[in-house]
């Protein structure tokens, strides 16, 4: 009877081991879930934003080779007046040398005072003819070579606010950050951070400086982003970081500007409205895209804002 109830307590106690490392069997495998679930997430994002950047891109890029052709257009037109007037002013001259040159040799000739004064004075009307000619060239040369200038200088600015406005500005000084800021679309936040594990909050995101490299001018940080932690190494001074977050219709932007020891400083770019509040209040239909702006404008023109940055 006692022997009976040995092995009964024997296959009590085996039941329980083997449902005890059923259960951790199973917490395990629902762990392993859980993580790759969150790197399948983290993969995610990171592939929306470098399809995002990459369309950015190529709106740019295209919106610059347009602007490169027109202005290669009207210095080919400046080019062809230049050769024209140049010529014109050649044959004139050369035309002045041989009358001047004919009338000598009748002048010289006995007999024929009347019948060279009479061909003098239709050189005379040839050469004011030609001079005539030559100022109106010259005058139109000079138009044409104002209107180019104000292309060149329409251009350049068109392409200077093109790739601003598509690819993001980067200020390297707080005046810079202050004309930015004046634009009025997104909000600024500067910050120094010193180099601790502890998080500080910075505008729409987290952050925490761990390594500061002032020799190769570089970075180690790490963000909480929407309750997800992650970090970048070996960032470099004036390199931006952009972050996609749930509740930001475009991309928040992290720009370090000044690297010391084990301390940065830099600031948080964030888009001033929500899609909620753009919706709520109609705007979405109202905004005007950048390409379209620029053209009509010749420069990107907004409302100055009374809000300067954190120190």
């Amino acid at each position: 009877m006692e022997e009976h109830e040995e092995m009964n307590e024997h296959e009590n106690r085996l039941g329980t081991i083997a449902t005890a490392a059923n259960r951790w069997l199973v917490i395990a495998i629902v762990v392993l879930l859980g993580v790759a679930g969150v790197a399948l997430g983290y993969g995610y994002r990171q592939q929306m934003l470098v399809g995002h950047l990459t369309a950015q891109q190529t709106v740019a890029d295209s919106t610059i080779s347009q602007m490169q052709g027109q202005l290669n257009a009207v210095t080919s037109k400046l080019n062809d007046v230049t050769a024209a007037q140049a010529q014109a002013q050649a044959q004139a001259q050369a035309q002045a040398q041989a009358d001047a040159a004919k009338q000598a040799d009748k002048k010289s000739s006995a007999g024929t005072a009347h019948a060279g004064a009479r061909r003098a004075t239709v050189t005379d009307k040839r050469y004011k003819q030609l001079q005539s000619q030559l100022a109106e060239q010259q005058k139109e040369l000079k138009d044409t070579q104002d209107l180019v200038a104000k292309n060149r200088a329409d251009l350049e600015g068109n392409i200077s606010s093109t790739r601003d406005e598509l690819n993001g500005s980067i200020a390297k000084t707080h005046e810079e950050l202050v004309v930015l800021e004046k634009r009025g679309e997104r909000s600024y936040t500067e910050f120094d951070l010193m180099k601790a594990k502890q998080f500080q909050r910075v505008g729409p995101v987290t952050l925490s400086l761990r390594r500061a490299d002032t020799k190769h001018k570089n970075y180690d940080i790490e963000m909480i982003v929407d309750d997800n932690q992650m970090g970048k190494k070996k960032v470099n001074l004036y390199e931006p970081i952009w972050i996609h977050t749930e509740n930001d219709s475009q991309p928040v932007q992290i720009v370090v500007n000044r690297i010391d020891k084990n301390l940065i400083h830099g600031y948080v770019s964030a888009p001033k409205y929500k899609p909620s509040e753009l919706a709520t209040s109609g705007a979405a239909s109202t905004l005007t895209p950048v390409a379209a702006h620029v053209q009509a404008n010749g420069s990107s023109q907004t409302q100055p804002t009374t809000n300067q940055p954190q120190q």
